[in-house]
């Protein structure tokens, strides 16, 4: 049987893995995505500085949305981190999904955020 433990710490493998191979700059800085049970998070990283430069989330007071857990959360967070990274002059972004599968939360979360301004 396969624990929530054993699943988180099999998506921080693959993140590892992922993460090994593409880091933001100042010039691209990373979308970089996370998701609990009950929420979602998105943060705009700068990895040379290590900075975040814009970031979004079911927790946030402009999310308006009664249910924090579902596709159209993440889509409402996906609008919310691209408007806030176009407000800063970003238009280009590498996408960290996280160790996640690009699919469902994940990838409504991504279109959203292609479909308000940011380029990946």
């Amino acid at each position: 049987m396969i624990t929530k433990l054993d699943k988180n710490a099999t998506r921080r493998k693959r993140h590892a893995r992922v993460r090994a191979k593409l880091s933001g700059t100042s010039a691209r800085p990373r979308l970089n995505v996370f998701r609990s049970n009950k929420h979602i998070y998105a943060q705009v990283i700068d990895d040379m500085s290590g900075v975040t430069l814009a970031s979004a989330s079911t927790l946030d007071k402009e999310f308006t949305l009664d249910s924090s857990n579902n596709v159209e959360a993440a889509k409402a967070v996906g609008e919310l981190v691209a408007k806030r990274a176009v407000e800063k002059g970003i238009s280009s972004v590498v996408f960290d999904r996280g160790g996640y599968l690009y699919h469902g939360r994940v990838q409504v979360l991504a279109d959203a955020a292609r479909e308000n301004g940011l380029q990946f």
